[in-house]
């Protein structure tokens, strides 16, 4: 995938992550443009080995002054918000004193779907004197180009597969539920919900295994697609070497995603995996889910 010109920055970047390799495989593509980057792994959430050899400083969700204080003196105005976050329980959030004075609007957020919590999220850091961007717009290589990636391209029929996920995917969008879903033999399987990808992939090869999903029900795909109308500086769909050896465990025979509006990560390795399970992993144009 070829680099995209590098959009207007200004000074370093300040980049809260969450679990995943996602946050790392952004801190290094923003660092060889040439801009700093300062990593904020989430406690509890981001795994401690993940950046034992790089500079970062742990912070707590909700302890949005620690936050703060330690980007304004390193000289940041800009944060991204990366990586894989489960939800907590509000109960369980521990506030400082710079969040404790937003708690009504906080409480306000934990009442609506993720989408209207992290943008929530967003506004109370913007008015903190902070600009929030996606992750796409300070490393937009990491969007999946249109086309296949892979080797293996879909047939006719995993192409209607992908069309009644997308269709599914739609449909349900506005009701802030997943992102993702699987079909096979336009049935669909299995649809995401708070489990994530991984898991609901992890799902399918049990059904199978077990002899639930029927033995005609051959292949299918995993279809990912961003919610109808989501700030999509948060949780665009993401895919990396993971999904696609979940997808082969689960028997599946490919992935669909929308170009341009889902997050790749480790494509290389992303590649060679789908190479070696004999799947496709596809990008198409905003508009093939409609």
């Amino acid at each position: 995938m070829s680099a995209a010109p590098a959009v207007s920055q200004e000074g370093p970047l300040a980049l809260i992550c969450g679990g995943g390799s996602l946050p790392l495989a952004i801190a290094d593509s923003v660092s060889a443009r040439g801009r700093q980057v300062l990593l904020f792994p989430l406690q509890g959430i981001a795994r401690p080995e993940d950046y034992a050899q790089r500079p970062h400083t742990w912070v707590r969700i909700a302890k949005f002054g620690t936050l703060a204080r330690a980007a304004r003196a390193a000289g940041c105005h800009e944060m991204v918000l990366i990586g894989s976050l489960v939800r907590p329980a509000f109960w369980q959030v521990r506030f400082d004193l710079t969040t404790l004075k937003l708690l009504p609007r906080i409480a306000a957020a934990f009442r609506g779907g993720d989408d209207y919590l992290l943008s929530s999220g967003a506004r109370l850091i913007e008015e903190q004197g902070f600009r929030v961007l996606g992750a796409h717009e300070v490393a937009p290589e990491i969007l999946v180009p249109k086309g296949a990636l892979a080797r293996v391209q879909p047939s006719e029929g995993e192409r209607a597969d992908i069309a009644l996920g997308f269709d599914y995917l739609h449909a349900t969008g506005p009701f802030d539920v997943g992102q993702a879903v699987v079909v096979a033999g336009r049935h669909v399987l299995a649809v995401e919900a708070a489990e994530g990808t991984d898991q609901m992939l992890e799902r399918i090869a049990a059904l199978r295994a077990s002899g639930h999903i029927r033995a005609s029900t051959v292949g299918g795909v995993l279809v990912k697609a961003p919610k109808r109308g989501q700030d999509r500086r948060f949780d665009l769909p993401s895919i990396g070497p993971r999904t696609v050896e979940g997808a082969a465990r689960a028997g599946l025979a490919g992935i669909a995603v929308v170009a341009g509006s889902t997050i790749v990560a480790e494509p290389e390795r992303l590649i060679a995996a789908a190479d070696r399970a004999n799947i496709f992993v596809v990008g198409l144009p905003a508009g093939s889910e409609q």
